[in-house]
C-alpha cells in the first residue's frame, strides 16, 4: 500500500478482523505501549470490535503523561524566574504541578514559549544572549536524537545561556516494570513504531524470550494495528514468543545508527521516576558528565524539589493498565480537557483523553441510562 487512505480501509479492516475471529480460540490479554495507538485504537472502536476475551489493555506510552510531578515543579520554579524563557512542546504547558501549570504561569506574567523543535530553543538562546533559555526535554527514545543535537548544536556554537531540564524514559525498562509487577495480566505486547525505527528491536528480543511474551512492532493507523494484534494472537495461540515486525515500512532490526550515536554521547542511563507509577531502575536518559554544563536542572538548583500527586487522579493505575479512565471518580467531572487534574487527561496522547474525546463515559448505575 501506497496512500494513507488505504491504511484505513474499511473493507481490509473487515478482513484483518474476519481473521481474528477465526484465530482466536481462548481469552488474551495485550498491551500497546504507545499513547497514539491507544488513540487510534479507542477512537476507531477497534477494541469494541475485537474477538470476546480479546482485551487491550492501555499501557504506559505517553511522554507527557509519564513525565514525574516533580520535573514539573522544577519547571515552574525555573520559569518564575526574571532571567529565564522556558520553552517546551505545547502539550506540557498544561499539564498540572502541585499548584499550578506553566500556561498559568505565562498567563501570570513568565516568559513561557511554546516550540516546535528543540533547535527552536537554541535559536532563541542565540538571539537572546542576556536571557537564560531552557528546554524542557521530555519523551521517549523517539525525541531524544532531536534533543542530543539541540545540546551538540549548542555546545558549537559556544552558548553559555541554554540548558535543558531532562525527564526523558525508556520504553523496555518500562514493559519490564509492567511484566513485574504483581498480577500483571499482559500476555503480548504492541510496540511503538516510532520508539523502534530509533532504537530497532534488538533490545526486546530478551524481553520476549525472558517472560515468553510476544512482541509485535507496530505502526498507528487502524490497519497497522489490527495486523499487529493478529500478529500477535497468532503467535499467542501457537505458543510462540517472538519479537516480530509489522511496521516493515519504517521499522529496521537494528534501528537508526547515527540517532542513537547522538544519543549515547549525549546522555547516560538514569534512574527515573515515573508519574505515577514510581522510580523505575535504569529507565531514563540524563545529561552525561561532558555535558552537564546544559543541565538546567544542577544550573538552577532544582533538584532537591519534591511533590504529592493529587490523590483524586488515579493516572499511575491508568498509566499501568490496572484501571481505566471511566473507573476514576473524577473522570468527565471534575476532570476534563478543559479542566484536567492529571496529565493523562491533558496530552493528545493521554488515556483519559482518548477517552473523553471519543465519548465513552462512565456506566450508570443500576436501573439508570449510560452510554460508552
Amino acid at each position: 500500500m501506497k496512500y494513507l487512505d488505504e491504511y484505513r480501509d474499511p473493507a481490509l479492516a473487515g478482513a484483518l478482523l474476519a481473521e481474528l475471529h477465526q484465530v482466536a480460540t481462548r481469552p488474551w490479554t495485550l498491551m500497546e505501549v504507545c499513547g497514539g495507538q491507544t488513540h487510534t485504537i479507542v477512537r476507531q472502536g477497534i477494541d469494541e470490535l475485537l474477538p470476546a476475551g480479546i482485551r487491550m489493555i492501555h499501557g504506559p506510552g505517553c511522554p507527557v503523561c509519564v513525565t514525574p510531578l516533580e520535573t514539573l515543579d522544577r519547571a515552574l520554579a525555573i520559569a518564575a524566574r526574571p532571567d529565564t524563557i522556558l520553552t517546551s512542546f505545547g502539550d506540557m504547558l498544561r499539564v498540572p504541578g502541585s499548584a499550578t501549570d506553566l500556561l498559568s504561569l505565562k498567563a501570570r506574567g513568565a516568559d513561557v514559549r511554546v516550540v516546535y523543535s528543540p533547535m527552536d530553543a537554541v535559536r532563541l538562546a542565540r538571539q537572546r544572549p542576556d536571557r537564560q533559555v531552557v528546554f524542557l526535554a521530555v519523551g521517549f527514545e523517539t525525541t531524544a536524537p532531536a534533543n542530543a543535537m539541540a545540546v551538540l548544536h549548542a555546545e558549537a556554537l559556544g552558548l553559555t545561556n541554554f540548558s535543558m531540564l531532562v525527564s526523558h524514559v525508556l520504553v523496555p525498562p518500562g514493559m519490564t516494570a509492567i511484566l513485574d509487577a504483581p498480577g500483571c495480566a499482559v500476555q503480548a505486547f504492541l510496540a511503538a513504531g516510532h520508539v523502534c525505527a530509533v532504537m530497532g528491536w534488538t533490545q526486546y528480543e530478551p524481553l520476549a524470550a525472558t517472560y515468553r511474551v510476544p512482541i509485535v512492532v507496530t505502526g498507528f493507523e487502524p490497519l497497522d494495528l489490527l495486523e499487529g494484534i493478529l500478529m500477535a494472537v497468532r503467535q499467542l495461540e501457537q505458543g510462540r514468543h517472538v519479537v516480530e515486525n509489522q511496521y516493515a515500512r519504517a521499522v529496521h532490526r537494528t534501528g537508526n545508527g547515527p540517532a542513537q550515536a547522538a544519543i549515547e554521547r549525549v546522555f547516560r542511563i538514569t534512574d527515573r521516576a515515573w508519574r505515577g507509577i514510581g522510580t523505575i531502575g535504569a529507565s531514563g536518559l540524563a545529561l552525561s558528565d561532558a555535558y552537564a554544563a546544559f543541565d538546567a536542572e544542577i544550573r538552577f538548583d532544582v533538584g532537591r524539589l519534591s511533590a504529592v500527586e493529587d490523590p483524586a487522579c488515579i493516572a499511575g493505575e491508568i498509566l499501568t493498565g490496572a484501571k481505566v479512565p471511566t473507573d476514576c471518580a473524577a473522570y468527565g467531572g471534575s476532570c476534563t480537557p478543559r479542566s484536567p487534574r492529571g496529565a493523562p487527561m491533558v496530552s493528545s496522547e493521554g488515556t483519559c483523553a482518548a477517552y473523553f474525546t471519543a465519548g465513552r463515559r462512565p456506566a450508570a448505575p443500576a436501573g439508570g441510562r449510560g452510554d460508552r
